[in-house]
């Protein structure tokens, strides 16, 4: 009898193991088709920033809504939901005047080509990528001057979320977007809420090329200062590389810097006239680095500057053209002399430079071009630019349509050929004399290797000055570079001030789900509630009887109270 009892407890206990693993297994067939509808993109946030105490950018990062794409059905309640815009499909009207008109929105995803990727060329069509450029271009211009309450984020296109888009296209071909009844995708980055960059730093970076004084000479030498700004601002902080604005501008400084510096090594070809370089930060907002450095020097210094020449965007598709800009009029003879000592050596290397004067507003803090803070100190200075207009405040600084396949090393290479050249007549005294100091195939030659090696590594690496710490490695490779060529490297570490605060969170990580509707749910629900009804009823019968079961169910008597 004993064994009898001992074999049907160990055969229950079978049945209830064999129950909970088919249950086990129920829920991780569950889990593994969800985590196989999941996929995982790298994103990164619209700037958000404050200028003079208005909001501007996008003032959230977190989301957790339902995708939709410019198909969604007419009169579609998209507060809870993500727009998602390949820029090929991109229509910048519909985008102004959604945004314009503040309609409620969950937030928007734009998917750039692989053509703005620093790591992919493309092979678009060079008509086509200029037409993207332009819209690009448009579209950063007019979300950097919004105030958008919800999250705006950049992606590269892949075929991960093409296939996701095409999927959400169809569904709202059909009248059918995801919603919590219907289902579909749903995205989501769980990041914290942006704070403000308490404090952020600016740093300038100093070299120091000495000239070469006569015996007996107490008098302090005459400098020439080379000047570019390396920091920028576009729509997205982590992609605003600037391969252009002003990448071409700090190549062609460390270049010229490489150049002079071999001239310098020889007593015998060193210049009467010191070289002062100057890497600064703040460029975007009003060069606030470069009047930080220029106020650092003593008056001796600042008196001994003959002339500072300021590069900014020369290795965009200037068709053969560059603008020197002036604070001066035209007609001072310490202009006249620097223009003329440009078009001389432009006209050689059949390159056509135009004269551009515009006038300080004392009165007015805005500083359009770098060499207007020299300006203001009476120090005689010019901007080298292909750009012939001064550019509105936070445009033309490296935004996401300035990337390097817009960029073309050999229009740097003429550009680093004219500065050097006519920097160096001027310091030899060989005005107007068809002289190549830097003439192709000699030992002086301007090396392309070089100036495309630093263009690469500007177009890999982000360079929005508040999200640069003191310490940053590409800031340490700029004074390393720098030092290998020049004396008295040093660095100026200061505080960007001004009308500007910044956020963090600029890029994330977005999760990409496909959900069930919630008919599916309910059904699940069903069943699961079904299946474990039917299991203990089944647990039971088989170990305590059918009689239990049904007694289990059955209404108790009542039990009526005996009143005296």
């Amino acid at each position: 009898m004993a064994f009898s009892k001992n074999s049907g407890a160990g055969h229950r206990g079978l049945q209830e193991s064999m129950y909970s693993v088919i249950s086990l297994v129920f829920i991780l067939v569950a889990c593994v088709e969800l985590c196989d509808a999941a996929a995982a993109l790298n994103v990164y946030r619209l700037i958000q920033y404050d200028m003079s105490g208005s909001a501007f950018g996008s003032r959230f990062a977190a989301l957790n809504h339902h995708a939709a794409s410019l198909h969604f059905p007419s009169g579609a309640d998209l507060s809870r939901t993500v727009l998602i815009i390949p820029l090929s499909e991109l229509n910048i009207t519909f985008v102004r005047e959604y945004i314009n008109q503040k309609k409620p929105l969950g937030g928007l995803l734009f998917l750039l080509p692989e053509v703005f990727n620093s790591g992919n060329g493309g092979n678009k069509q060079v008509h086509e990528k200029e037409k993207l450029k332009n819209l690009l271009a448009e579209l950063e211009r007019l979300l950097i001057h919004a105030n958008l309450p919800y999250p705006v984020y950049f992606a590269f296109e892949n075929d991960e979320i093409d296939t996701v888009l095409a999927d959400i296209k169809k569904n709202d071909a059909i009248g059918q977007p995801a919603t919590a009844t219907t289902g579909g995708y749903k995205l989501v980055i769980p990041t914290p809420e942006p704070k403000k960059v308490a404090s952020p730093t600016i740093t300038n970076i100093q070299g120091w090329l000495s000239g070469l004084k006569a015996d007996g000479d107490t008098n302090q030498l005459p400098t020439i200062a080379i000047v570019a700004s390396y920091d920028t601002f576009g729509a997205a902080p982590a992609l605003s590389v600037g391969s252009d604005s002003n990448g071409s501008g700090i190549v062609a400084l460390l270049e010229i810097a490489r150049l002079f510096s071999l001239l310098y090594s020889n007593p015998k070809t060193r210049g009467k006239y010191n070289l002062l370089f100057g890497l600064t930060s703040g460029g975007p907002y009003n060069y606030n680095g470069t009047q930080k450095w220029l106020r650092s020097f003593d008056q001796r210094l600042r008196e001994s500057i003959d002339y500072a020449i300021c590069l900014n965007s020369i290795g965009g598709s200037w068709d053969n053209e560059l603008w020197i800009h002036v604070s001066k009029p035209p007609e001072n003879a310490y202009i006249k002399q620097i223009f003329e000592g440009f078009s001389n050596v432009a006209e050689e290397l059949d390159i056509k430079v135009g004269l551009k004067h515009k006038k300080i507003n004392i009165s007015n803090p805005r500083v359009a071009w770098e060499h207007e803070q020299f300006s203001r100190l009476r120090v005689t200075a010019a901007t080298l630019s292909e750009i012939p207009v001064a550019p509105e405040l936070l445009e033309s600084t490296g935004g996401l349509f300035d990337s390097r396949q817009f960029v073309n090393e050999t229009v740097i290479t003429r550009g680093v050929k004219l500065v050097a050249e006519s920097l160096a007549r001027h310091i030899y005294g060989h005005q107007g004399k068809n002289v190549q100091i830097f003439a192709d195939g000699g030992s002086l030659a301007v090396n392309p290797a070089y100036v495309q090696s630093w263009l690469d590594l500007l177009s890999r690496t982000p360079r929005v000055a508040p999200f640069l710490s003191k310490n940053d490695p590409f800031v340490m490779s700029l004074k390393k570079e720098l030092a290998d060529h020049t004396d008295e490297v040093n660095l100026q570490h200061e505080t960007l001030e001004g009308m500007f605060t910044f956020y963090d969170s600029t890029s994330a990580i977005l999760n990409i789900y496909q959900v069930a509707s919630v008919t599916f749910d309910l059904l699940l629900l069903l069943a699961l509630g079904s299946y474990l009804i039917v299991l203990f009823c089944f647990l039971v019968i088989t170990t305590r009887g059918l009689d239990d079961l049904i007694s289990l169910f059955r209404r108790p008597p009542s039990r009526k109270v005996k009143t005296a």
